[in-house]
């Protein structure tokens, strides 16, 4: 690869980023509304209306904390709780695949980068007994060098442990990685793992900071800009 990159996204020479690590839910797939799906249900359960795609989706990133606490006013700290987290987990993996897609210029990425010799994985905070069956249903699995979910490591994100481990599964120094992904904390666990970090702008985003507030190197627009930006397009 020529130095484009290196230049771009401020990297010592002769570093040369060789591997992209991607975030799942809102960063390749867009799985709002499955999960909202779920969530819904168990409204309807429970003698309540739905609620819109639209209440819901901003706070996918916060999995079933955040689903739970929109649709049913629950937090962790309530008794019921857990009971209710598992029910909705239940409920989410049976329809784990059944909206669920990649967003678009997802696929046309990461033909981009594997045509251009470049290496590709994800890490997710989503517990390996969903991300592994999600990604396989959508065609992601066996491309990807490394698939780490939330319960890989000891720890999820913002911790660093799942990006090391994803670098350690495809052979490539942290520093030799780019993360991309949709939340703040994805941004904080890729500059924690010595990666450089590129927030996707398309995806869910949450109710915190604005995406230029969360210190990426580079903020993109749309999946396809990231060719760009690797100077493979």
């Amino acid at each position: 690869m020529s130095a484009v990159l290196t230049e771009k996204l401020g990297l010592p020479s002769p570093s040369l980023v060789t591997t992209v690590l991607f975030d799942l839910d809102g960063t390749l797939v867009d799985s709002a509304p499955d999960l909202a799906g779920a969530a819904n249900e168990m409204r309807h359960a429970r003698g309540l209306p739905p609620l819109a795609l639209a209440v819901l989706r901003p706070l996918v990133g916060a999995g079933a904390r955040g689903m739970l606490g929109a649709a049913l006013d629950i937090a962790p700290h309530h008794p019921d709780y857990e009971a209710m987290k598992a029910e909705f987990l239940d409920r989410y993996e049976q329809r784990l695949a059944q909206e669920t897609t990649m967003f678009d210029q997802v696929q046309q990425l990461l033909l981009g980068l594997e045509s251009a010799g470049l290496g590709w994985g994800v890490v997710t905070n989503k517990a390996e007994r969903f991300a592994l069956p999600l990604t396989e249903a959508l065609g992601l699995r066996a491309a990807a060098k490394a698939v780490v979910g939330g319960d890989t490591t000891p720890h999820a994100k913002p911790h660093p442990a799942p990006l090391l481990e994803a670098a350690k599964r495809a052979g490539v120094l942290p520093e030799h990685c780019i993360y991309v992904g949709d939340d703040e904390r994805d941004i904080v666990a890729g500059r924690a793992a010595g990666m450089q970090t590129a927030a996707a702008a398309w995806g869910y985003l949450g109710n915190g900071l604005p995406v230029s507030a969360w210190g990426a190197d580079i903020v993109l627009s749309s999946p396809a800009e990231l060719l760009q930006v690797l100077g493979v397009a």
